[in-house]
């Protein structure tokens, strides 16, 4: 705990451009945490490393990614928002902690399957060992809980494994994470593949809302959205493309299925559609105007890195030392 909170942990890697699943599903969630939780919110720059980067746009997209952080409500004031690679414990301690990670571990984890057969000409060992570098962002800070998806849920697991074995070892080094469960945020799939997640890597650029698309290119996605067969508006699961859309106006408008089906009774998929591309462009446009206007201010964004970059050493520092010391590591001379 710290300044008698648990502690929350998450963060987002700083590759492509995020979506709207990013935001409503996450993002837009974690605003209000930092009254219950010490939240510390990572740009995970190290973890995008596995794929190889143009190192101009990369910094750029970081940068983008951490001004889009703070854009969303997260006040780095009150959040502790960091570069993963400014902080030097997350790759000492991921070293550390492979020496307590057996590889049958690591052969069961299905990202690592799914990541090769999408990239068979760089599967790397940082692909293979992403996860331990993930229980090392989270244990590093002695999480207490841990926001996860269904995709996510096995690293958090393996987490929780390696934290236990080490503290079966040396004692209680480590807090053993929980999976953190608060507000539900929107479950957006692919506009075009509704069966699948909204994701920043899909090649079909039609499948994803990005949070810098503008508000024509917003109402053109959705109008190409698929749907079903008929052409009512109602929820069921055996309507995926129109419940996916009724998800996303639901979390743009705050308005439940039940409201939503009576607006549209009697109406079409094409009204359908472009009430939901409105609603979603109406939440992204104030979005896109505090993004443009702290891109501007150069001085405090700056301010704010370097500000939490060291607190997020100082607490770090803290574990990584007290790992040293259990394994036995010399000390430094200060």
């Amino acid at each position: 705990m710290i300044n008698g909170k648990k502690v929350l942990y998450s963060g987002m890697q700083a590759t492509g451009n995020l979506t709207l699943g990013n935001y409503l599903g996450a993002l837009k969630n974690w605003v209000t945490l930092n009254e219950e939780y010490e939240c510390f919110y990572g740009v995970m720059d190290l973890h995008s490393l596995t794929v190889r980067q143009n190192p101009t746009e990369f910094r750029q997209r970081a940068r983008a990614l951490y001004i889009l952080y703070v854009a969303a409500g997260l006040d780095p004031e009150k959040n502790c928002i960091y570069y993963q690679s400014h902080v030097s414990g997350h790759a000492e301690l991921a070293w550390l902690l492979n020496c307590f990670t057996y590889m049958g571990e690591l052969n069961r984890m299905t990202q690592f399957k799914d990541k090769s057969s999408k990239h068979a000409d760089n599967i790397n060992a940082g692909l293979y060992t992403y996860p331990v570098l993930m229980a090392a962002d989270i244990l590093l800070y002695q999480a207490d809980v841990v926001p996860i998806g269904a995709d996510q849920k096995q690293h958090l697991e393996i987490t929780r494994d390696i934290a236990e074995r080490f503290n079966s070892v040396y004692g209680d080094v480590f807090t053993v994470p929980e999976p953190f469960i608060g507000k539900k945020g929107a479950r957006v799939m692919s506009l075009q593949d509704p069966a699948k997640k909204m994701s920043k890597s899909d090649e079909n650029l039609n499948a994803s809302i990005y949070l810098t698309d503008d508000r024509d290119t917003v109402i053109r996605k959705f109008k190409r959205a698929v749907t079903d067969s008929d052409s009512v508006v109602r929820y069921s699961e055996d309507k995926p493309g129109i419940s996916n859309l009724m998800e996303i106006y639901s979390a743009a408008s705050g308005k439940s299925y039940d409201e939503i089906e009576k607006e549209f009774d009697g109406k079409g998929y094409g009204d359908f559609k472009l009430a939901v591309g409105e609603s979603v462009a109406d939440i992204l446009q104030p979005l896109q105007a505090r993004v443009a206007e702290l891109a501007k201010d150069k001085a405090y964004i700056d301010s704010m890195i370097k500000a939490n970059d060291e607190k997020a050493q100082y607490f770090s520092t803290k574990t990584l030392r007290k790992v040293q010391k259990k394994l036995g590591l010399t000390e430094r001379i200060r």
